[in-house]
C-alpha cells in the first residue's frame, strides 16, 4: 500500500511546522499507520549567519515556512488525521477537500528523494542512446555530470560530430 504514497504539501501555522510533525509521527506510531503515513519532512538548509560582534554561526533555516512536506496515502482516514492536527490549516493545492500531491519533478527537485542512478559507462566509452529523439543513435561520452544527472554523448549526425547533453539514465554502454 505504501506503493501508492505521493508526496503533500500541508500547510501550518508559521512556527507550528515541528509541532505539526511531531503529533503527526505520534499518530502514525500509536495507531500503526506506517503503510499509509511514510514520509514526512521539513525542509531545511545550513546557513552561516554573522551577529553584531563578527561572531559566524552554523544555523538551520526552513525553506518553506508554515508548511511540512508529508508522503501518504490519501484517503478519507488519514486526510481526516493530518488535517484535524493542531496547527495545520490545510493541504497546499485542495480543490474540494482533494489534495493535489506534488509530482515527480517538483519532489526530485527539492530534494525529498533521490533518484540513484547507477552509471555503468565513463567518458570515452561508446554508449546507445536508448531514449528521446535520438533512440538507437550511437556515440562516446564526452563528459558525466552525476550532480546534473546530465551526461554529454558525441554523435555522428550528418556527417558532422554533435554532442548532445542526455540524462543519465537515457544512455547504456554498447558491447
Amino acid at each position: 500500500m505504501a506503493d501508492n504514497a505521493k508526496w503533500y504539501v500541508v500547510h501550518t501555522y508559521s512556527g507550528y511546522e515541528n509541532a505539526v510533525k511531531t503529533t503527526i509521527e505520534k499518530f502514525v506510531t500509536n495507531r500503526h499507520l506506517e503503510q499509509l503515513i511514510v514520509d514526512l519532512q521539513i525542509p531545511v538548509e545550513n546557513v552561516t549567519e554573522i551577529n553584531e560582534a563578527g561572531v559566524a554561526k552554523e544555523v538551520e533555516r526552513k525553506i518553506f515556512p508554515g508548511y511540512v512536506l508529508i508522503k501518504m496515502v490519501m484517503t478519507d482516514d488519514t486526510w481526516h488525521l493530518v488535517r484535524n492536527v493542531r496547527g495545520v490549516t490545510g493541504f497546499v493545492g485542495e480543490a474540494s477537500n482533494k489534495p493535489i500531491p506534488l509530482t515527480e519533478e517538483e519532489v526530485l527537485a527539492w530534494g525529498m528523494e533521490k533518484r540513484e542512478i547507477v552509471v555503468s559507462y565513463k567518458v570515452g566509452d561508446r554508449v546507445r542512446i536508448n531514449d528521446g529523439p535520438l533512440e538507437s543513435f550511437a556515440g562516446t561520452v564526452e563528459e558525466i555530470d552525476p550532480e546534473k544527472n546530465k551526461v554529454t554523448v558525441v554523435v555522428s549526425m550528418f556527417g558532422r560530430e554533435t554532442p548532445v547533453e542526455l540524462e543519465l539514465d537515457q544512455v547504456e554502454i554498447t558491447d
